[in-house]
């Protein structure tokens, strides 16, 4: 796959704001950092039709009982990562659900992997294992939009039939040809030239928290503006979903513990006993009736 010219790689771009950065003092490189920050927000915002088109393919392909898969190298792998490591936590899905490939395996989530981003074999051998499909959608993400083993995963996964997305921060970079949605924030170049764990990595870590969260909402995973499928995994989550349950339901925590501890330290069926009245059996029965909508089990 050809890379993509240095003239046109916008992330390998010099930035003239910041030509005599060794020479600032600490807080004129802090505040050159911020003020080239603030772009990252409106660059992404400039994005919000492509990610909402991206989100509305994830839901769809969540309620089909598919997969979202992140797919990068370096920088880009980790933060995928990191984003797919949160799922399961803050809203309670299956660890299959979201999950992340990055270029050189666990070994890469920490350190650097000699040439594994240039791998195009490891891609496809990655996915393969996998076993994906039309009902998945792959995310490819590549700041640079060149990475072999991102280009690669995509093709794969178009060849398999599912749904492809590419985040980068170059329009005009390959990858904007290898799937079928692209979100390219363009953050424009950085100031240590070429370092895109800096704007490009923000960019990023904003898209990534943007799909998830709103595929997760739109999936039913959050109630109000509430955690209501976190995992009451250690005493602060237990602490923190008692919160929940009060805060959701308007009762008292004596009650809203009662109800807890009845529902089997359940949110859903606690909050829908709360506030139907009924005890946990006929909560469970209410929530199966309505397929696991949370609102349709309150009748809100």
């Amino acid at each position: 796959m050809p890379s993509l010219p240095q003239e046109r790689r916008r992330t390998e771009h010099r930035n003239p704001a910041s030509r005599s950065l060794d020479r600032l003092s600490t807080q004129a490189i802090l505040r050159l950092m911020n003020r080239e920050d603030r772009k990252v927000a409106v660059a992404v915002g400039r994005e919000i039709p492509s990610i909402a088109r991206a989100v509305d393919v994830i839901v769809t392909s969540v309620q089909k009982g598919g997969r979202l898969f992140y797919v990068g190298a370096g920088t880009s792998g980790r933060m995928a990562v990191l984003d797919a490591a949160e799922c399961p936590p803050t809203f309670g899905v299956a660890p299959r659900v979201v999950q992340a490939l990055i270029a050189g395996g666990r070994t890469a989530i920490t350190g650097a992997v000699e040439g594994a981003e240039d791998s195009v074999a490891n891609a496809v051998r990655d996915l393969r294992a996998k076993k994906i499909n039309r009902d998945d959608v792959v995310v490819g993400i590549a700041a640079s939009g060149t990475t072999p083993y991102v280009r690669s995963a995509l093709a794969f996964a178009r060849k398999r039939g599912a749904a492809t997305v590419a985040v980068t921060s170059n329009r005009k970079a390959p990858i904007a040809r290898d799937a079928q949605i692209v979100i390219a924030a363009e953050v424009g170049p950085e100031i240590i030239t070429g370092s895109t764990r800096l704007k490009a990595g923000t960019s990023q870590k904003l898209v990534l928290n943007m799909l998830t969260t709103a595929a997760m909402v739109r999936l039913g995973h959050v109630y109000q503006n509430l955690m209501i499928d976190v995992a009451l995994t250690n005493q602060k989550l237990r602490v923190r979903g008692l919160r929940i349950l009060t805060e959701a339901s308007g009762a008292n925590p004596a009650a809203a513990q009662h109800a807890l501890r009845q529902s089997g330290h359940d949110l859903r069926v606690a909050l829908t006993m709360l506030k139907t009245g009924v005890d946990a059996k006929s909560a469970r029965a209410r929530l199966v009736l309505a397929k696991g909508n949370l609102r349709k089990a309150l009748g809100e």
